[in-house]
C-alpha cells in the first residue's frame, strides 16, 4: 500500500482555480520526476491540494514545489493537512476517514 501526505495551497490575493494553476504544478512535477497527485478542493474555496508519497525525501521535494509555487503566486501558502493516507481523495478531506465506509 502506498501512503500519501496531503498538502494544500492557498492565496489571499490570487485565484488558484480556473487559471491552470493545478496543471502548472502537475507539469512541474512531471518535468522534475516528482510523483505527485493534484486536485482542486471542493470543500474549501480557492484551494488546491496535492499529495506526495510519504517518506520519499519529502522535505526536499516540498521545498522545491513550494519554491515553484511562489514563483507563480508570491503569497502562496503551502501547508500539510493530512499524513499517512492510503488512496487519498484530495477534493474533500473528510472522505479520507476510513471509518466512513
Amino acid at each position: 500500500m502506498i501512503n500519501w501526505d496531503i498538502y494544500q495551497v492557498n492565496s489571499a490575493t490570487k485565484n488558484l482555480i480556473g487559471v491552470k494553476f493545478r496543471g502548472s504544478v502537475r507539469k512541474f512535477a512531471i518535468e522534475n520526476d516528482i510523483v505527485l497527485l493534484a486536485e482542486n478542493a471542493q470543500d474549501e474555496e480557492n484551494t488546491v491540494r496535492f499529495a506526495l508519497i510519504e517518506n520519499t525525501h519529502e522535505q526536499e521535494l516540498l521545498e522545491k514545489i513550494t519554491n515553484f509555487i511562489r514563483t507563480m503566486i508570491s503569497d502562496g501558502e503551502v501547508k500539510q493537512v493530512l499524513n499517512n493516507i492510503p488512496n487519498p481523495i484530495l477534493s474533500k478531506l473528510k472522505n479520507n476517514d476510513i471509518s466512513r465506509y
